[in-house]
């Protein structure tokens, strides 16, 4: 009764400055979209140029020596300017926005994404294998909470358009403006007000819209969905053949409960190496970091050469180049060195790994389930993807447009949803919490022995 009188209380009071002072509204929307995605688009941006730097080093040097000392150096350099500068930069992120709209006490600001910006650059670049979209979220809330200070906005206004700004900085990472908006409203606000509605899509699409210009101008490598002579159009990352037929929906969930059992083993085996990393490193960040930085490196330098960029390792899965070898090798060697690197407290995200992880499954699943049966649906690597997702975040509508932000394709929504709702349906059987909610948990406890650690 208390929880629906704050929300009642809350919405009357956007709705109030909505009407008594919409310009500053409008400002604070403008200025959060505009600064997600241009955070968006430089970190995808830098961690590009610092992959480009780091495979042509290969080429000349050996992966034994190269890996190991890029990773140690990625690590001690990301680690000091996040205890310098901004400790609470250090983690993903998400869970970082997501304490705040909790009402703890948590850093925001410009100098968080700005911290966050610089050291998930250097991190993820380095060799760390964690994704964009988790710095985006921090990014893109912390734009928003300074947009909201500078405009005197009231508490329940932050509140809002810090939510926006997490799912404006997902919109601009995967060029998802509904997988954002639906991320915002069903993980951060777990809200479905009207005005609470509008506010956050505009903010989602903006930021989208914005990050495909900015791209367009060559900030990186990828040209967006906008042409400077054509306009704005549909940029598919991937082009696949979609069939769906009557018969898939038993693939379908089958593959659902698969993912979601290793899905939430996934979960599990994070959290123990985050509890482990603050055990025996407490708040040594910076020595925390070089250690994994240089144990990823030693690990990834004796994998074949497909491994040194885990960018194109999806791109192989996405296109079904891989085999189910590669596939599952694919699979554990993302499943151990992504818990070391978030346990680290890299700045860097877990939807990506994710997203790999879960088209590994699919890929995999395709290739054995055609072998015995004859058949496959042809959207089992995308549902995988969906599916992990949705089981590791408890989001199943928002892991449903991210895998159907890569292809753009309407015929994708049906089979991934069904997968996403079964993964989601058995994770929840073994804990009704995300891996995001999990790990809240963790750094408050971690917090409470020892108040030194940073808030991550």
């Amino acid at each position: 009764m208390q929880n629906t009188n704050l929300q009642i209380n809350s919405s009357k009071s956007i709705r109030r400055l909505l009407r008594q002072r919409w310009l500053v509204v409008v400002l604070a929307l403008i200025l959060t979209g505009l600064g997600a995605a241009l955070t968006g688009v430089l970190f995808k941006a830098g961690i590009h140029t610092l992959d480009v730097w780091r495979l042509n080093l290969l080429k000349q040097q050996p992966s034994w020596m190269v890996l190991p000392i890029l990773g140690g150096l990625g690590g001690l350099l990301s680690g000091s300017i996040i205890t310098k500068f901004a400790p609470a930069a250090g983690g993903s992120g998400v869970t970082h926005i997501m304490a705040y709209l909790r009402h703890r006490q948590v850093p925001m600001g410009l100098r968080v994404g700005l911290v966050k910006l610089i050291s998930g650059i250097i991190a993820i670049g380095s060799g760390f294998p964690l994704g964009p979209e988790g710095p985006a979220v921090q990014m893109g809330g912390s734009v928003a909470w300074q947009m909201a200070e500078w405009l005197k906005a009231p508490r329940a206004f932050r509140r809002v358009i810090v939510a926006a700004g997490g799912g404006a900085g997902i919109a601009a990472i995967f060029s998802a403006p509904i997988g954002g908006f639906i991320y915002a409203i069903e993980e951060l606000l777990n809200s479905a007000r009207p005005v609470v509605l509008l506010l956050v899509v505009i903010t989602t699409f903006w930021a989208d819209t914005w990050a495909d210009v900015l791209q367009n101008f060559g900030l990186t490598n990828h040209t967006g969905g906008f042409d400077q002579s054509l306009g704005f159009s549909i940029e598919r990352e991937y082009t696949p053949l979609i069939h769906f037929l009557p018969i898939d929906f038993g693939y379908l969930i089958a593959l659902g409960i698969i993912v979601g059992i290793l899905a939430e083993l996934y979960c599990q085996y994070v959290l123990v190496m985050q509890r482990n990393g603050n055990r025996w490193f407490k708040n040594k960040l910076i020595f925390r970091m070089s250690m994994s930085g240089l144990i990823l490196g030693i690990f990834y330098s004796f994998l074949p050469e497909e491994f040194h960029h885990v960018g194109e390792l999806q791109n192989l899965i996405a296109v079904g180049n891989a085999n189910i070898s590669l596939a599952l090798g694919t699979f554990v060697v993302l499943f151990i060195s992504t818990g070391l690197a978030a346990a680290s407290g890299a700045p860097g995200g877990l939807f990506f790994p994710m997203l790999t992880l879960g088209g590994c499954i699919g890929l995999a699943c395709g290739n054995w389930v055609e072998l015995l049966t004859g058949h496959v649906p042809s959207t089992y690597i995308f549902a995988g993807m969906g599916a992990f997702v949705s089981a590791c975040s408890r989001t199943p509508i928002t892991a449903m447009f991210l895998a159907f932000a890569l292809t753009k394709d309407l015929l994708m929504l049906k089979p991934v949803l069904i997968a996403c709702i079964a993964s989601f349906l058995i994770a929840r059987l073994f804990n009704e919490e995300s891996i995001y909610e999990r790990q809240i948990k963790v750094e408050a406890n971690e917090q409470m022995q020892n108040p030194s650690l940073p808030i991550t």
